[in-house]
Formats: structure tokens, C-alpha cells, sequence
């Protein structure tokens, strides 16, 4: 498989902008951002998801929300963040749909493909949205302060 890099420009400015919100206004914005973003990524896996018994289409979300397996593999792997969010499924089938069990059931991956569709219109969703949910937290602030 080939590997891709992408630059991205101007997060130390996103990471100043973020720093200068009050820390809860900061972590509401860059949820909702996060969020935002990773939606057309769960709606292309929903469209490729199974729509049979195992109830994967229905499954699929973003949230800040792992279950218990995944938190703890997520703990084990990286370091706390100030925010993070997940798009994918809590279903336990959905990693043998994704990536097969062996020749009685081949993969049939729903999750990969949306991301690989996805990825690049969402970081600039990302960090254009940040931008404008900055200033506009911002101006929310400064008229409450004002006021």
C-alpha cells in the first residue's frame, strides 16, 4: 500500500487561537468542529455498511465515546489529549465485516473506504471550521464581557 503525507499549515496559530478561549469554551468548539467533520465520513461508511442482521448500519457514529475494549486498547496506545473523537462502530461485527474472518467470510470493508474517500476534505473541514468557530467564540466572549 502506498503511503500518503499531507501538510497541513497553520496549526500552531489554530493551537494559539484555541489557547487564548477560556478552557471549556475550547474543548466545546473543537468538539462540535470534530464532530462536524467526521459526519461525511459516517455517512459514507453507513452507505457501505451490511444492511443485514448485525445491525452495523445503524451502529455507525462519531463520538468522544469508545466501549469498554476499545478504551482500553485507545489507552494503551496513546497519550490523554485535550480532545479527541472517534467515527466507527461500537459493534463488535463490525471488525470481522471490515476485515474478514478467513475464506468463509471474506472482508467487506465499510469503515477504510469512507475514511480513504474522506480524509482530505476533512481536515480542511477541520481546520476551516476551527477558524470560524474561534472567531466566533471569540466575539460570543467579548460581547459577554462587554455587556
Amino acid at each position: 500500500m502506498a503511503k500518503s503525507t499531507v501538510k497541513v499549515e497553520g496549526l500552531r496559530e489554530l493551537d494559539r487561537a484555541l489557547g487564548a478561549l477560556p478552557k471549556s469554551t475550547a474543548k466545546a468548539v473543537l468538539r462540535q468542529v470534530l464532530k462536524d467533520a467526521g459526519e461525511p465520513i459516517a455517512r459514507a461508511a453507513r452507505l457501505g455498511a451490511p444492511r443485514h442482521d448485525m445491525h452495523l448500519y445503524e451502529s455507525i457514529d462519531v463520538s468522544t465515546r469508545l466501549n469498554g475494549r476499545q478504551r482500553g486498547l485507545h489507552r494503551e496506545e496513546n497519550k490523554p489529549t485535550f480532545q479527541e473523537m472517534f467515527v466507527g462502530t461500537n459493534n463488535p461485527a463490525g471488525v470481522f465485516q471490515e476485515f474478514g474472518t478467513g475464506p468463509g467470510h471474506i472482508a467487506q470493508p465499510f469503515m477504510r473506504p469512507a475514511w480513504d474517500a474522506h480524509k482530505m476534505s476533512t481536515i480542511t473541514l477541520i481546520s476551516d471550521g476551527l477558524w470560524v468557530s474561534i472567531e466566533k467564540a471569540a466575539k460570543r466572549l467579548a460581547k459577554k464581557g462587554g455587556a
